[in-house]
């Protein structure tokens, strides 16, 4: 019924008024008392924007390879370096500053805390060497990094693991005897 217009009432009066449909029992209550209908929103909902979104974009402009490095954290609470950048702007020129001045300052803040982070990990494993230990996994690795190492297991098995390495052979095989088969097999 879903080329049929209309509510379940209208659609189902015009079934059985076709004939296509016997009267089903709670027909003429619903008629009696018919369901309330709610009014229906617009066909296109309007996109959410944010004041900072505008020097969001700005900052990806500016910063490219923050877009892989400072990937979201879905189940983290820290905002992205590119939200923070468009609220600290957007404080800025609340407080009388202009708004290149503010986008100037906002963009010296991050490149600070960047050098900062960086530093203060090298500095984390300088110590760890020595003490003679194993370093410290890096607090702030990038996006790329991270899946390249959820991935290198996987990619690992793909060359040396014997189950993988025999269903490939199998694969490979029945490649050539279907290959085989194409070529000679398939007179009349």
């Amino acid at each position: 019924m879903s080329f049929m217009k209309g509510d379940l009432l209208s659609r189902t009066r015009k079934l059985v008024k076709g004939f296509a449909k016997a009267e089903p029992v709670w027909l003429k209550a619903m008629e009696q008392a018919p369901p309330a209908t709610f009014p229906r929103a617009e066909k296109k909902l309007k996109p959410v924007s944010l004041p900072e979104d505008v020097y969001i974009k700005k900052f990806f402009q500016k910063h490219p390879e923050s877009k892989h490095e400072d990937a979201i954290k879905i189940s983290g609470f820290d905002p992205p370096p590119a939200r923070i950048f468009g609220g600290r702007v957007l404080d800025l020129k609340e407080q009388g500053v202009s708004e290149e001045e503010a986008m100037a300052v906002a963009d010296m803040e991050y490149r600070a805390e960047r050098k900062a982070k960086k530093k203060a990990y090298s500095r984390l494993k300088q110590i760890a060497r020595l003490q003679g230990k194993k370093p410290p996994p890096n607090p702030y690795p990038s996006a790329i990094k991270e899946i390249q190492a959820e991935e290198r297991k996987f990619v690992h098995d793909r060359f040396y693991n014997r189950d993988i390495l025999k269903v490939v052979e199998k694969l490979k095989e029945e490649r050539q005897a279907e290959l085989q088969d194409r070529r000679g097999g398939g007179g009349w």
